[in-house]
């Protein structure tokens, strides 16, 4: 599968400089984090895609979009690879206003609510990539997949960081990683 980090949100943005969390609900991506999508787009148009799953957070799904419209390939919205819930941009939009804003995306398979209404402990999110990772090694078309997610998820797959709008290359039959550093 590749994976691929949403681009830069209005969040990271300002965290970025602070360090602090600046309080904003489900970040839109930022000029940047578009451009950033738009490239990944173009990078991943020959990389044998055929399908999306994709965060139903904003700024995943803003990612997602470019490089679903490039490739015609279909788009499934999975909360399972959400971030880490940590931070105010880890609350996201409920069900009814993804609907409304996302009307090409089918969001009846989550809840209203699909985030933790608490913060998430390290080890259940890498208790949740690691039934991602078993769940996707059992399909056939794991290679072909691309997962538009977040920080946190792909350091609890690959136990790598990456930079917003970069992807990587990930075997889900492969072994999960040893060791987590978890601080960006």
């Amino acid at each position: 599968m590749i994976l691929l980090r949403h681009g830069q949100s209005e969040f990271n943005l300002h965290f970025g400089a602070t360090r602090r969390d600046p309080g904003i609900v489900d970040p839109r991506l930022t000029p940047l984090g578009h451009e950033q999508a738009r490239a990944a787009a173009a990078q991943l148009a020959d990389q044998g895609i055929e399908r999306i799953v994709v965060s139903p957070y904003t700024r995943a799904l803003q990612t997602a979009q470019p490089v679903a419209a490039a490739l015609g390939v279909p788009v499934t919205i999975d909360p399972v690879v959400r971030e880490r819930y940590a931070y105010a941009c880890d609350i996201g939009s409920p069900r009814h206003a993804l609907e409304r804003d996302w009307p090409l995306h089918d969001f009846s398979a989550i809840a209203p609510v699909w985030w933790p209404d608490e913060e998430e402990p390290e080890t259940s999110i890498v208790a949740r990539a690691a039934r991602f990772r078993s769940a996707l090694a059992a399909q056939h078309d794991w290679a072909h997949t691309l997962v538009v997610t977040h920080w946190g998820f792909i350091l609890s797959l690959t136990g790598q960081s990456v930079a917003n709008g970069q992807w990587l290359r990930c075997d889900p039959a492969a072994a999960p990683p040893a060791q987590l550093v978890w601080h960006a």
